[in-house]
């Protein structure tokens, strides 16, 4: 069962419902960054916690995420509390929004948003978590750093992906978008770049 909710933005406008990746919580850094950042543009955000994310803060014990039934399942309960995908832009940083990605044409959803895909496990890009990206119908926006070890420039342009897919490159951005000090960027800039991308992309839904 899902609990709490953060929302920020506007009380009306479209909704960005936002996951958080596999070890931090909705409340990290990027996640409130990236929230605080689109409801400066005038965008509503909604965050929630999966359950063992949730037992995580309530007990100080780390645990590795539920099971995938128990992912999705939280997923929808939180589209069914928001009244239902159609007005929706599902996503989310990493497993999140992987998870947002495999829901995201049964429920309807108006968009979809990832924030760092995690194309394959790190340091195994041969285990590919692509098959349900090759038919996935919902309007999606992928959010990628170029050196992301997850899924970077160089592997994700030999996928076969939806022509629903648009993605979003960040130049030399981690998992996280964290570029490195020798390029010359900075983590803001990139952070900057990856929320006028979805503010763009959440607009012409």
């Amino acid at each position: 069962m899902v609990e709490d909710l953060l929302v920020q933005g506007p009380d009306r406008g479209r909704t960005l419902v936002l996951a958080h990746g596999a070890g931090a919580p909705m409340d990290s850094p990027f996640m409130s960054q990236m929230a605080e950042g689109l409801a400066s543009e005038g965008l509503r955000t909604v965050r929630f916690e999966f359950p063992y994310m949730r037992e995580r803060r309530q007990t100080g014990r780390r645990r590795p995420p539920d099971s995938g039934n128990v992912l999705a399942g939280a997923w929808r309960e939180v589209v069914e509390r928001l009244g239902g995908g159609g007005d929706l832009v599902v996503g989310g940083k990493s497993l999140g929004g992987r998870i947002a990605s495999m829901i995201a044409d049964d429920i309807g959803a108006r968009g979809l948003v990832c924030l760092g895909y995690p194309f394959h496990p790190s340091g195994r890009p041969d285990v590919l978590r692509v098959a349900h990206l090759r038919e996935l119908r919902t309007p999606t926006l992928i959010v990628q750093g170029t050196r992301d070890a997850l899924g970077s420039l160089e592997e994700v342009e030999g996928y076969e992906l939806s022509p629903r897919i648009s993605l979003a490159w960040l130049e030399d951005g981690d998992h996280s978008f964290r570029p490195r000090v020798r390029s010359g960027r900075t983590l803001r800039e990139n952070m900057n770049l990856a929320i006028d991308a979805v503010a763009e992309f959440i607009r012409r839904r």
